[in-house]
């Protein structure tokens, strides 16, 4: 795997060596060896999946203190622009945030660290998503950031009229009114 690294430190793109040929393809979609190597020590805990349809916007959510998550992204059909949001105070890209297009022809993962707030839009009719994280699921500990905050201003990809948002992302507090977020000099990973 290839790992490409982004203007926030810490957020990469895996770009996976793909295997073609007259029968189809083949890639190893995940070596715990080669990402501790290449990216950082972790443990994934937890996999999840989901199916939306153009327009769909979720995010931008993280866990909350000993519950924060790690994902590492991908699609396995349909496209999505992923974004991974610095929420860490103090850090030298607070509020910063890359975006990446993640599609089922170009394979690309996109690990997110913890201490970062996360969420995508789908680009096409249909996208089924994929994620590892590397702490469970914690209902209590959910946090999140207004993903039409005017001071992020993410292009998403996709015309306003068009969004479609779960009831409770549609209330989420702009990054500069959150009422949590991650120190910069705590270690989130202990």
């Amino acid at each position: 795997m290839e790992v490409i690294k982004t203007e926030i430190d810490g957020v990469v793109i895996i770009e996976p060596r793909i295997f073609n040929d007259d029968r189809g393809y083949f890639f190893e979609s995940f070596s715990q060896r080669e990402f501790e190597e290449k990216v950082r020590p972790i443990k994934f805990v937890q996999d999840n999946e989901s199916k939306s349809s153009y327009g769909v916007l979720r995010g931008l959510h993280f866990q909350k203190g000993e519950h924060a998550q790690s994902k590492l992204v991908r699609v396995i059909k349909g496209a999505v622009l992923d974004v991974a949001v610095d929420i860490r105070k103090g850090s030298p890209t607070f509020g910063k945030y890359v975006a990446v297009e993640l599609t089922e022809d170009n394979h690309r993962q996109f690990f997110v660290p913890r201490g970062f707030a996360h969420g995508f839009s789908v680009l096409t009719p249909e996208a089924i998503f994929q994620y590892k994280c590397d702490n469970f699921y914690c209902r209590e500990s959910e946090g999140a950031v207004a993903w039409d905050d005017p001071q992020l201003a993410i292009d998403w990809k996709i015309p306003f009229d068009k969004v479609i948002l779960s009831e409770k992302d549609k209330y989420h507090k702009c990054l500069a009114e959150a009422d949590y977020l991650f120190d910069y000099n705590d270690d989130l990973y202990k």
